[in-house]
C-alpha cells in the first residue's frame, strides 16, 4: 500500500507560500524525482517529466525574465500540464506576471520556499520517499535489541509479546506490539513502527494492556526501527529438523526485501528472550566478519584432513 501525497500537504509540512493556483492544491504526487525544467524552459519539448515536481531555482528565474512575454507563456502553458503537481520557487525569488496568469487559468499551483534550491530539492526527495514509500501491517512485536532490529512472528498466544516483555527487563527496547507497520524504502530497507493508537504498549494475556513507557521508562521503547532479522516461533515439533549448526541461512521475503530468519521452536523450560539476544549478537558477529558455524566447520575439516594424513 502506497500513502497518498498532494500538494496541500507539501505545504502544510514545509510552510510554503502559495503564490497563485490555490484551486490546484489537491492535486496528486505520485513520484519521488523532482524536475529542474531548465530544457523545457529553453524551448526542448521532445522529453518532459510532466508527473513531477518542478523546481524553479536562481538560474531557471533569471533565464525566465530574459524571456519575451509571450515565450513565457507558451512554455509555462506547455511545464504546467494536467499531471504536473505543481512548481514550486527557491528563495522566495519573484514571478512575473505571466507566470502567476498560467498558473491560475490552468489550476496548478506556484508555491515559494526560502531555501536556497540545492536544500529545498533534498528536504522535498527525503519527505516524499517517506510518504510514498510502500507500507504494510505485519502481526508481530519489534523489539531492538543490542541495536538489531529483531521482528518476532509466530502463532497468536506462543509468546511472542511476553518474550518482548522479558527483553525489555533485560535492558533492550520495544519498538511495536500486535501489529507492526512497516516501510520499504527506495534502497529496500525495512522500517517498523507501531500504529500511534497501540504505541509503547504491550498485551499479556492474563495482565491486560502495559504501557510500557510509563512503566520502565523512556528508554525501554522506541518509536522507529530498521528490521535486520526475523525470529520465528513455532511449537516444537520432534519430527521436524532444525537448524543446529546455523550453516544454511534462511531469507524471508517481508514486501520486497529478502530478511534474514531464524526459527526457535518453543517448549517448555526455553527461555526465548535469551535465544534472541544471543541470535542478534551473532547477528552482529556476521556483520562484522566472524561466522561462528562457517569457523566450525573449518575446524571440523581440517581436523578430519589432519588425522586422514596421519592415517
Amino acid at each position: 500500500m502506497i500513502q497518498m501525497v498532494n500538494v496541500s500537504h507539501l505545504v502544510e509540512h514545509f510552510q510554503l507560500k502559495i503564490v497563485s493556483g490555490e484551486q490546484g492544491l489537491s492535486r496528486p504526487i505520485s513520484v519521488t524525482d523532482l524536475s529542474r525544467p531548465g530544457l523545457q524552459l529553453a524551448g526542448y519539448k521532445s522529453h518532459y517529466p510532466g508527473e513531477r515536481i518542478q523546481i524553479l531555482g536562481m538560474t531557471e528565474m533569471e533565464f525566465l525574465h530574459t524571456l519575451p512575454n509571450e515565450t513565457i507563456v507558451d512554455r509555462l502553458s506547455f511545464l504546467m500540464s494536467e499531471e504536473t503537481p505543481c512548481l514550486c520557487v527557491a528563495r522566495n525569488l519573484e514571478l512575473p506576471q505571466e507566470v502567476l496568469d498560467v498558473s491560475n487559468s490552468r489550476g496548478v499551483p506556484v508555491i515559494q520556499s526560502p531555501l536556497p534550491t540545492t536544500s529545498l530539492v533534498s528536504k522535498l526527495t527525503n519527505y516524499l520517499e517517506d510518504r510514498l514509500a510502500p507500507t504494510a501491517t505485519i502481526h508481530g512485536v519489534l523489539t531492538d535489541v543490542y541495536g538489531v532490529g529483531v521482528f518476532i512472528l509466530g502463532a497468536s498466544g506462543i509468546g511472542k509479546s511476553e518474550t518482548a516483555l522479558e527483553l525489555v527487563k533485560r535492558g533492550h527496547r520495544l519498538v511495536a506490539d500486535d501489529a507492526v507497520e512497516i516501510r520499504q524504502t527506495q534502497e529496500g530497507h525495512l522500517t517498523g513502527m507501531a500504529p500511534d493508537l497501540i504505541q509503547h504498549l504491550l498485551e499479556i494475556r492474563g495482565v491486560g494492556i502495559i504501557n510500557v513507557m510509563t512503566m520502565f521508562g523512556a528508554g525501554a521503547v522506541r518509536n522507529t526501527k530498521n528490521i535486520d532479522m526475523v525470529v520465528k516461533l513455532e511449537l516444537w515439533d520432534q519430527h521436524k529438523h532444525y537448524e543446529r549448526l546455523g550453516l544454511d541461512e534462511e531469507k524471508m521475503k517481508v514486501m520486497d526485501t529478502d530478511v534474514p530468519v531464524i526459527t526457535v521452536p518453543v517448549r517448555p523450560g526455553r527461555n526465548l528472550a535469551v535465544i534472541i539476544e544471543v541470535a542478534a549478537m551473532n547477528y552482529r558477529l556476521k556483520r562484522m566478519g566472524y561466522n561462528a558455524a562457517v569457523h566450525f566447520s573449518k575446524r571440523l575439516t581440517d581436523t578430519i584432513e589432519d588425522h586422514d594424513s596421519f592415517i
